[in-house]
C-alpha cells in the first residue's frame, strides 16, 4: 500500500501542470486576461461578529453539503438509467448471452478506450480490463474504479497495475460536473451556466492530462 501511495502523490503532483497546458489548448486564451497585473475584488462584509460569520458559514455549508448530494444522486440516477436501458437492449438482441455479462456503459467505454490503454503503455493482453477501469472511473468516479483494481490487479501485470494507479487518479468524471455545479454554483450563481458550459470539456483535459502522467509513468518504469 504505501508502495502505491507513492506513486498516487507523484501522479497528483505531475497532473498539476499537465492540467494546465490542456486547459490552455483546449481553451486558448487569445485576448489579454482581465486577472493580468493587479486585481481590485470588493469583498461584502455581511457579518456582524464572529458568531453571526459561523452561523452563517454552517448554515451555507450544509446547502452547499446537500447540493452537491442531490446534484450527484441525479447524475449517479442518469447512469444507472443508461446502464437499465442497454441491459434491456442487451437481453432484448441477446448481446449479454453472446458475450457473457450485461451490457453496460462501463463495458462500452471499456471497449472503446482499449486503444487509448494501449497506446499509454498497458501491456496488450490487459488494454480491455485497464480500458474498463478507466471507463468505470469516467462514468461513475475514481473511487470505485480503484476498488475494482484492487479486486484484479493479481490478474495484471506489474506494468499495467502501475499505469492504471496513475490514469485514475483525477476527478475527472461525469459526477465531478455534478459535484462542480453543486459546490461552485451556490457560491457563483451567475456563472453556474459557464460550468455546465465548459462541465464535458473539463472531464476531456482531466482525463488528457491523467492518461499523460500514465504514459510518463509507464515510459520510467520500462527502464
Amino acid at each position: 500500500q504505501t508502495y502505491y501511495a507513492k506513486h498516487l502523490l507523484s501522479a497528483s503532483i505531475m497532473a498539476a501542470p499537465a492540467t494546465m497546458v490542456i486547459a490552455k489548448i483546449l481553451i486558448p486564451e487569445t485576448e489579454a486576461s482581465t486577472t493580468k497585473g493587479s486585481v481590485q475584488i470588493h469583498v461584502e462584509k455581511t457579518a456582524t461578529n464572529v458568531i453571526e460569520a459561523a452561523a452563517n458559514g454552517a448554515a451555507d455549508g450544509l446547502k452547499l453539503a446537500l447540493n452537491v448530494a442531490a446534484m450527484l444522486l441525479a447524475f449517479i440516477a442518469l447512469i444507472a438509467m443508461v446502464d437499465y436501458i442497454l441491459q434491456g437492449l442487451g437481453s432484448v438482441t441477446g448481446i449479454n448471452g453472446l458475450i457473457g455479462q450485461e451490457l453496460t456503459l462501463k463495458l462500452i467505454l471499456g471497449y472503446l478506450l482499449a486503444p487509448i490503454a494501449w497506446l499509454i503503455g498497458v501491456p496488450t493482453q490487459d488494454i480491455v480490463t485497464v480500458g474498463g477501469l478507466i471507463g468505470e472511473k469516467l462514468v461513475i468516479n475514481e473511487f470505485v474504479a480503484y476498488l475494482h483494481l484492487g479486486e484484479v490487479k493479481a490478474m495484471l501485470s506489474d506494468k499495467a497495475v502501475l499505469i492504471s494507479t496513475y490514469a485514475l487518479c483525477g476527478f475527472a468524471n461525469f459526477s465531478s460536473i455534478a459535484i462542480q455545479i453543486g459546490g461552485i454554483g451556490p457560491l457563483a450563481p451567475n456563472r453556474k451556466h459557464d460550468l455546465a458550459k465548459y462541465g464535458l470539456r473539463a472531464v476531456l483535459g482531466g482525463t488528457i492530462a491523467t492518461m499523460m502522467t500514465a504514459t510518463i509513468a509507464g515510459l520510467i518504469s520500462s527502464f
